[in-house]
This record gives structure tokens, sequence and C-alpha cells, in this order.
């Protein structure tokens, strides 16, 4: 009884957020060529109520993970609302489509990995996009297996292949950097594939390809409920603090319309404060909107599994430690041309002000 009493408790939770969603949409999948389509779209959800008196903002994400809580909170709790933002979500299916869609003046922000800003800087553009915000702090890919193995060291890698996904994206380097630290080279002791679009690699495991895969939540947790694979350890508690996934704008965005994005930054970090002290099934609810076909019950899971590899920054500043462990990756898998400094590729000013 008591039970039953908690869940419904959580479902008339559920039922307030999603009143409160009506100030942060969900714009539909960034288009891709038939080749990219992924094989498990991002679920539509209902268009929201129109709020004219909110200021339109256009947000393109790199995927849709519970990795980006913070993203989904400031959502669903109704805190970009409160500063007078109604944020329109698309899923780019890649940090360099969401980085496209800045650089073409269709995105206002872009949730991506830093590398691909590092990447446009050592092109030599001139107006290389900025980052003003980091929100997850580690490697959110879990290693899953065919097999359930309890005692798995990395050792059992050897002589097997894994989906690894794209060369030069940050889940691909992370874990060739990881292996390394395990005496595990890529393409020599193990294949780690890396032909496969980052939206496609769940769709190539359960169709036969490799021996293992790399998933974010809430995917590989669903893997595991449906018996596809097991989860058999965190990448990201093996690879340190590196800044994986950070908000980015294009430089005459700051210089021309600051406020907007301090507005944006306020009301992310207020949800960075309240991941903090909310329970797990409290934020599982906040997330229901964004993942309509997951249950409470598995994001509750994910959220557990997120807290525990300690995943998401509390703050909204990038430490210079960490940025350069970041390079150190990039540059150990051959793909770094340049090491641009900090404080030209990360501005902190309005994250630092934001945080008091």
């Amino acid at each position: 009884m008591r039970n039953a009493i908690k869940w419904a408790a959580l479902l008339l939770c559920v039922l307030m957020i999603a009143g409160l969603f009506t100030a942060c949409g969900e714009s539909k999948p960034a288009s891709v060529d038939p080749i990219d389509t992924p094989l498990v779209q991002v679920p539509e959800l209902p268009a929201p109520t129109p709020r004219p008196d909110l200021k339109p903002i256009e947000l393109h994400e790199v995927t849709r993970s519970v990795f980006y809580a913070p993203q989904y909170v400031a959502c669903s709790l109704g805190y970009f609302a409160d500063e007078g933002l109604d944020v329109r979500i698309t899923t780019s299916g890649g940090s360099d489509r969401a980085m496209t869609a800045l650089l073409a003046g269709e995105a206002d922000f872009a949730l991506a990995g830093p590398e691909t800003a590092v990447y446009v800087y050592n092109e030599g553009k001139a107006d290389h996009p900025v980052m003003i915000a980091q929100i997850t702090k580690r490697d959110g890919s879990f290693l899953i297996g065919r097999r359930e193995n309890p005692d798995f060291t990395w050792e059992d890698l050897r002589g097997t292949s894994v989906i690894g996904g794209r060369n030069g994206g940050m889940p691909y380097m992370t874990l060739v950097w990881v292996l390394n630290e395990y005496g595990l080279v890529a393409g020599k002791d193990l294949e780690v594939i890396d032909s496969i679009q980052f939206n496609l690699m769940a769709g190539a495991f359960e169709g036969g390809t490799g021996d293992y895969v790399t998933l974010f939540e809430p995917t590989a947790t669903e893997f595991q409920n449906a018996g596809k694979g097991f989860i058999l350890t965190s990448i990201g508690l093996d690879s340190g603090n590196i800044p994986y996934t950070c908000y980015h704008v294009a430089p005459s965005t700051l210089t021309k319309d600051p406020g907007t994005v301090e507005a944006f930054l306020r009301a992310v970090y207020r949800a960075q404060q309240w991941l903090i002290t909310a329970t797990d099934e409290e934020i599982a609810v906040a997330m229901q909107p964004w993942f309509p076909d997951t249950s409470i019950e598995s994001l509750t899971i994910v959220a557990r599994s997120y807290r525990a590899s300690d995943a998401w920054k509390t703050e909204l500043e990038m430490f210079e430690e960490d940025y350069n462990r970041m390079l150190d990756v990039i540059e150990f898998n051959g793909l770094l041309t340049g090491r641009p400094p900090f404080g030209e590729i990360f501005d902190s000013t309005l994250a630092r002000k934001v945080q008091g």
C-alpha cells in the first residue's frame, strides 16, 4: 500500500511537470541523410502551448540522454520560463551537426562536445564558437557486452571488437584513451569500430555487429532490461575528469545579447543545484517528459547510475586542468593540430557572475 501511494504521488508530480513543460519545447530531430537516419528515433513530443510572453531560443543538442539532466530539469521545472525563455530543443545526432547549426545561425545555443569547438578554432576561423558553461565532467557512456560478467576487467576486451563511436568524437577518443591506460592498443590488441554513426550504435550492436558497444543512458539500461546486453562498467569512472559536454554560442551572441545568455545560464545553474539534493526518483520524474518511452523505474536507475559515476557538474565553470586533460586525450588520438588558449575558447565571465 505504501509503495502504491508513493508511485501515485510520483505520477501526480509527472502531471504537474507536464504543465510546466509547455514553456520548453521539442523541435523535430534535425534532418539527416537517409544513410544516417537513426534506427531509434527520438520520440516526438506533443507541441507545446505557445508562450508569446517568452523569448524563443533554439537549442541544438548532440543527442538525447539523461546524461544532460540539468538541461531537462531546467525545462521541466520551469526554470527557463522563469527567466523569460522558451527553449526549443532539436536533437542533432552528433556534435558536428549541432555545431554546424550554430555556425549557420540555425541555433542560438549548441550543447555539444568541446572537442568540436577546438577543431573549429584550429581551422583558423575568426568567429569560432565560444564555450560558456559545462554540464558534464566525465564520459557518460557505459560498456555493454553480450554476456553478463560480474568479474569484468578491461583485459577481457583483448582480441574482441568494440563499437566505439565516430573517430574524432569524445566517446571514441576517451575509450581509446582508457584502453591504453589498461595496456590495450586499439587496432592491435582489439578492434575499435569507428565507422558507425553515434545514434546508430545501439541498432548496429543489436543487429550483431561487435562484441561490445558503448552506450549512453537511458539506452544502456533499456538494453539490459530487454536482455539485449549487459552493463559491464562505466567508461567515465576510468577516464577521469574531462569537460565532456558544454554549451556553445557564437561570439556575436555574447557581445550583442549577453542578457539572454546570462538568463539561460541562471536556469541551468539552478537546475544543477537542484540535482545535488534531489532524490533519484525526483530526478526520474523531472526527466519523464523528455523520455516518454522510458519508465519512471528505469529513469530512477539511470539517475542513480549517473550520480554514482559523478557525471554531472555542480557548477557552470570549466576548470583549465580538465580542459588540458581533454586536449591530451585528443592529442593522444592524433587529432590535435594546436592547443587553443583556454581563455580564448571558454568564456567564464557570465558563468562566474551567475554562480556569484
